[in-house]
């Protein structure tokens, strides 16, 4: 038995919705964030449910995304605690004024929702097909998704580390992974999705989801978003000068 993706997109439309109904109450659409990761494991549970035996691939694929999911969810509820809504949501608010009730649901929180699907590619692909063993490519991506994840997690913790030193209010992160690469977390994430793409292999559409992931962190909601908010600051443009924008690689000067 393999599993459809009807449930899943149900699942995943009923999440978002009721994430949307508690950052209605909340004033902070930046809990999106938050529920992000976990909105994978959704996925990832309504298709075990379908499958009464699962192969070595489907648990591998399993396992590696409960652990993606819960670290960054976990992480970024650390981050946000206390701190009201990210400044791209409260800037957002602030644009749609009246509106932003019903566009805060369709442009936050459903099309994340359709994202997360489109993203999961590598999820869909593994789990439509019936009782799938690991052979040496599918451990070869398990392992490329582990790097990912274990790169994700200690640039989030190194920079988490230096948030916490007063002194460092306002500075600049150079240090550690954040020598070699202006967003070695962003990298990460995009690692462990291509490695999960090489567990559903050779299904070749498994890999639109990683293809998606890079795209937006590069273009869309990642680096340029992120490094707008430096625009003009001489720090930070000496940092770009020097450091890669994303794949980690040895500084210039």
């Amino acid at each position: 038995m393999t599993g459809t993706l009807i449930l899943p997109a149900f699942a995943v439309l009923a999440y978002m919705l009721l994430m949307w109904l508690l950052a209605l109450r909340l004033k902070d659409n930046s809990i999106v964030d938050i529920g992000w990761g976990m909105g994978f494991v959704l996925i990832v549970a309504t298709y075990l449910w379908q499958t009464p035996a699962p192969g070595s691939v489907q648990i591998l694929m399993a396992a590696l995304v409960a652990l993606w999911a819960v670290r960054l969810s976990g992480y970024i509820y650390i981050r946000n605690k206390g701190r009201g809504e990210d400044f791209r949501y409260a800037a957002w608010r602030k644009e749609w004024g009246s509106t932003v009730v019903w566009r805060s649901l369709v442009q936050v929180f459903l099309l994340q929702g359709a994202i997360m699907l489109v993203v999961a590619t590598p999820i869909h692909a593994v789990f439509q097909g019936a009782g799938a063993e690991a052979g040496p490519l599918q451990l070869l991506g398990a392992a490329v998704a582990l790097v990912g994840i274990v790169t994700e997690a200690v640039a989030d913790a190194q920079m988490m580390h230096f948030k916490s030193i007063a002194a460092n209010k306002g500075q600049i992160m150079q240090s550690g992974l954040w020598r070699y690469s202006r967003h070695p977390n962003y990298f990460g994430e995009a690692v462990a999705w291509w490695g999960l793409g090489m567990l559903a292999l050779p299904t070749w559409w498994a890999l639109v989801g990683p293809a998606v992931i890079t795209y937006l962190l590069l273009k869309v909601s990642g680096v340029t978003m992120l490094e707008r908010k430096y625009t003009g600051n001489a720090v930070y443009d000496a940092y770009i000068q020097r450091t890669s924008a994303f794949v980690p690689w040895w500084p210039k000067g």
